[in-house]
């Protein structure tokens, strides 16, 4: 069986060439090609000669993704049904605002937790994404922006379908690819991790030396409450995410956001609310509240404008940064919690 070029190192492919007999250069030009340039065929690589590219063939194959379907969005969002080697699909979106571009990529097929707003996770598991299937998701929503936008993707976000940090070692591969001057060379501090919150690879994360963001699917800080809306975080009390975050801040020395998803009758109350503000004063953080969209959940609805508005007015009060995130994409399933791969005709 032929080996996946991409899930070797430049060493390992300069290797591959030097035991052929050829110079170490040509290892480099093919590291170049397949990261930098993006080549999904031996045969574009035209600084090779076609001795050299046959070679490639007989014992390589480059494993990349497929864009199956594409959905516009009456306000600008597309979401990119993206098809993988084993013919497993994932959701990946362009996020375009006035000033900036945003790609959000996805970790896993399907996710293995159990969030009752979330649309993923009605799906099992398959398996983890390589890192190059989530490079590939950035490179094809980087062309996009450039085809759709005119400008290059400015931001990146882990907020697709599966939990990034149970994908651990192969989000932090893509990010180091993503970041590289031999890849994308796009800045470390543009990228978000978004997490439910597991307290210990979260502590992982934070020894990374990296300068991404992090972001916690918060949503209550009230823990019965908390349980209801995420059934997993039973195994992940707040207490343990608490000391997570101190140690987040204690190594980066950077702001934590809180993604908080305001339901009717579940997480609006004013004890809520206090619940929050007190969670909020554990380091440095800002809260992002996101609207509910539906996905055909009845257990779950939006909480009204007014309670919203009640969130936002005191949180400000206490100095703390709150914005009120409007979705994007929802008449394409693009939103937030939103991505499952449902078959949608693209009229």
């Amino acid at each position: 069986m032929k080996i996946d070029i991409r899930s070797l190192t430049e060493d390992q492919i300069i290797e591959f060439f030097i035991d052929k007999g050829f110079d170490s250069y040509r290892g480099r030009q093919v590291y170049e090609w397949i990261w930098k340039k993006s080549t999904y065929s031996f045969d574009d690589m035209t600084n090779l000669s076609k001795d050299l590219r046959l070679m490639l063939d007989t014992n390589f194959v480059i494993n990349h993704i497929e864009v199956d379907k594409i959905q516009k969005s009456s306000d600008g969002t597309i979401k990119n049904a993206v098809k993988l080697f084993d013919d497993y699909t994932v959701e990946s979106v362009l996020i375009p605002t006035e000033d900036r571009t945003t790609a959000c990529v996805s970790s896993q097929v399907g996710c293995s937790l159990d969030c009752k707003f979330c649309a993923t996770s009605k799906l099992k598991r398959m398996r983890n994404l390589n890192p190059d299937e989530i490079y590939d998701q950035v490179v094809t929503i980087n062309n996009q922006s450039l085809k759709y936008f005119n400008r290059s993707l400015s931001n990146i976000v882990f907020m697709g379908m599966g939990e990034p940090l149970m994908n651990y070692n192969n989000l932090i591969k893509s990010i180091d690819l993503i970041c590289s001057k031999k890849g994308l060379g796009i800045s470390q501090k543009r990228i978000v991790v978004s997490t439910s919150g597991i307290p210990k690879m979260i502590k992982k994360l934070s020894d990374e030396s990296l300068k991404v963001n992090l972001a916690v699917s918060l949503h209550s800080a009230i823990e019965s409450v908390r349980n209801k809306i995420m059934p997993f975080t039973k195994d992940f009390p707040l207490i343990e995410l608490k000391e997570s975050l101190i140690y987040w801040y204690k190594k980066t020395n950077r702001r934590i956001t809180y993604e908080y998803i305001v339901l009717k009758g579940i997480n609006d109350s004013r004890s809520d609310i206090n619940a929050l503000i007190d969670f909020c004063k554990i380091v440095p953080s800002k809260v992002n509240l996101i609207q509910y969209n539906s996905i055909g959940n009845d257990d779950f609805k939006t909480a009204d404008t007014k309670t919203i508005k009640l969130y936002e007015d005191e949180l400000e009060k206490k100095k703390i940064i709150v914005t009120i995130r409007r979705s994007r994409g929802q008449d394409i399933d693009a939103a937030c919690g939103q991505l499952a791969n449902k078959e949608v005709s693209l009229n």
